[in-house]
């Protein structure tokens, strides 16, 4: 048995090679925290001066590296995946033994890698929330309320679906909720000075965005996601299926699992990220079913780690014709054209040409849903509002360029198709233009 120093060397190692293959792209997920990490080094205060719908712990992560992209961020992502290995390690090897513990840490660094990559490369909070996760139900699992409680308040800071992870560590330790909670509750005490608008734009905004979503059929949507989602995870599901069939403690498993498969319905959206919360669970699962199973059906087992690693592993060296990237290929034409850039303002979801840019937000908007009241995941195509929209602090700021990346993808939403905007964009110049976005500058006075 490969000894737990040199296994995770080995999987930083592997995981950094492949992610390296992306080292020049960056993904809008990343750009969004990326671009309130920029306002933060500048001194902005998140949800004071900048206007953030996510808890504060992704910003803050992107701060440590000054918001780089490239392999910097590359770098940071095979540390992240290692330590959730190290997390699913510990889980493991307490519950079963050394070998569990390799397996869990080996599966859950494959899964983290070869998946959909737009999901996998991403430290997002979907992402950034499995350390928390893992660690907060190991502690609640060995009945020590105050450290489940931390890490379960941690989670909170990087992803507001950490309250069904506390759902299941709380039903595990009933007889000590106290403890629990005021642990929880304690990381929270760090944004009383923004509380308020904190509130907001997370929560409120968060749960507007939740109960309107842009699929037809959430149902015929969730199962047919959830069925790919097995199948690309068959491995682990297998041997999860085969402990869960013989081993103990079912009960207290399937529990985790079902709370675990709400947060993933959770908004009726069922994007490839939202599986990892489940993520966790079935490679624990997985890695004590395959020890209990015979060595040739093990080995049988796993053999479909080939399915994912086929379908996903050549796209990380052969994406240049990838379609799903053809939009962050424009957003690397606008910032080769941001002159000089001082300060700037995207209209639309677009916050990695901040990111590619490196030029600092010039209002307290990272995007245009807060202006506009439509939400990202349908306003390429949709112009129905799903709450009010509020230019009024817009109109206040003089960014030095503005980049309408909405407008050449849905007419009906440019920056010019409101009338309330248009004295203070009669203060810019249309200087440049790509396939997928209109470029202005401040006129000089």
């Amino acid at each position: 048995m490969t000894s737990p120093r040199v296994l995770f060397l080995l999987l930083f190692a592997v995981v950094l090679a492949v992610r390296l293959g992306h080292h020049g792209l960056v993904w809008v997920e990343e750009g969004y925290p990326s671009a309130a990490a920029l306002a933060l080094r500048d001194g902005s205060w998140l949800y004071r001066d900048i206007w953030f719908d996510k808890p504060p712990g992704s910003a803050f992560l992107y701060l440590l590296w000054g918001a780089q992209t490239g392999w910097v961020l590359r770098l940071a992502g095979a540390i992240y995946i290692t330590l959730a290995s190290y997390a699913a390690y510990r889980f493991a090897h307490s519950e079963w033994g050394r070998r569990e513990g390799s397996i869990a840490a080996g599966l859950l660094a494959f899964y983290l890698t070869f998946t959909v990559p737009s999901a996998a490369l991403v430290l997002g909070p979907d992402m950034l929330l499995i350390v928390p996760h893992l660690m907060a139900v190991h502690y609640a699992w060995r009945g020590r309320p105050l450290l489940s409680g931390l890490w379960c308040g941690a989670g909170l800071l990087v992803n507001t679906k950490a309250m069904f992870i506390a759902a299941v560590c709380a039903f595990w330790l009933y007889r000590h909720l106290p403890t629990f909670g005021l642990a929880l509750l304690a990381p929270q005490l760090l944004l009383l000075p923004v509380a308020g608008e904190y509130w907001q734009q997370v929560w409120i905004w968060g749960m507007a965005y939740s109960r309107d979503t842009y699929v037809l059929q959430p149902l015929r949507e969730g199962l047919l996601r959830t069925a790919n989602w097995l199948g690309f995870h068959s491995a682990a599901v297998v041997a999860a299926g085969s402990f869960l069939r013989q081993g103990p403690g079912r009960r207290r498993w399937l529990l985790w699992l079902a709370i675990s498969f709400v947060a993933v319905a959770a908004g009726f959206r069922f994007f490839p990220r939202y599986y990892f919360h489940v993520l966790p669970l079935v490679v624990l699962l997985a890695s004590r079913g395959l020890v209990m199973l015979p060595r040739r059906w093990a080995v049988a087992v796993l053999l479909l780690l080939f399915i994912p690693l086929v379908r996903f592993g050549p796209r990380y060296y052969w994406h240049e014709n990838w379609a799903d990237l053809a939009m962050e290929r424009d957003s690397h034409q606008v910032a080769a054209r941001l002159v000089g850039c001082q300060s700037l303002f995207v209209w639309g979801y677009r916050p990695d040409i901040y990111a590619i840019s490196g030029c600092r937000p010039g209002s307290p908007f990272l995007d245009s849903q807060p202006l506009t009241g439509v939400m990202a995941d349908r306003h390429l195509t949709s112009s129905t509002p799903s709450v009010p929209g509020d230019r009024r602090r817009l109109i206040e700021c003089r960014p030095h360029y503005i980049v309408d990346g909405l407008g050449p993808y849905n007419p009906e939403l440019a920056i010019t198709r409101f009338p309330d905007l248009a004295a203070w964009l009669g203060q810019y110049e249309e200087v440049a233009r790509t396939p997928g976005a209109i470029i202005y500058r401040r006129v000089a006075r």
